[in-house]
């Protein structure tokens, strides 16, 4: 059977996203397998949509159905866990290990709602917009949590390095 163009569109939104929406539902479920059913059940969800009807914004609704897909299973299952090394999809070396690792413990002290746009932003690299879409919160709103999480994981890495200086220097004395 030849490939007609709503399966090659299917195919191609299956490459582009994939990767990122199972990232995205295990970080929600921490639970890769039910991640993955999770997505599968995006793109069946997916090939019921006509391609007019989801063009110009396929990003946001593969991430809002993946979200709901996910929500309503950890309801069922788990809670929510932190953002770990396996979900951020390095390797890194010793020393930008220990930093993303100090990252991470900062970004599991943050609210729900800002861990969540934080994810969306940095790890699927998603607009304001996308991620407004998604969230169901304004685009303002996205952009206010967005900051206040990065400004309190500045603050909060600059003061353990400011504790760390002070603690060295103590003992050179």
């Amino acid at each position: 059977m030849a490939d007609t163009p709503k399966s090659e569109w299917i195919v191609e939104a299956l490459n582009l996203h994939e990767r990122s929406l199972i990232r995205y539902a295990s970080w929600i479920l921490n639970d890769i397998e039910c991640a993955r059913e999770v997505v599968q059940e995006t793109f069946l969800r997916l090939c019921k949509e006509e391609p007019a009807h989801v063009s110009g914004h396929l990003a946001q609704w593969l991430f809002t159905v993946c979200r709901n897909l996910a929500f309503d299973a950890r309801r069922k299952e788990t809670r929510m866990s932190p953002l770990g090394q396996m979900e951020i999809g390095v390797a890194p070396g010793l020393e930008e290990k220990q930093t993303v690792s100090e990252i991470l413990l900062v970004v599991q002290t943050l609210p729900k709602n800002q861990r969540e746009v934080i994810y969306l932003k940095f790890q699927c690299d998603l607009s304001y917009k996308e991620i407004s879409d998604i969230t169901k919160l304004s685009v303002t709103n996205v952009g206010f949590l967005i900051h206040t999480a990065v400004r309190n994981i500045r603050q909060q890495m600059l003061s353990e390095t400011t504790s760390q200086t002070s603690r060295s220097t103590r003992r050179i004395q």
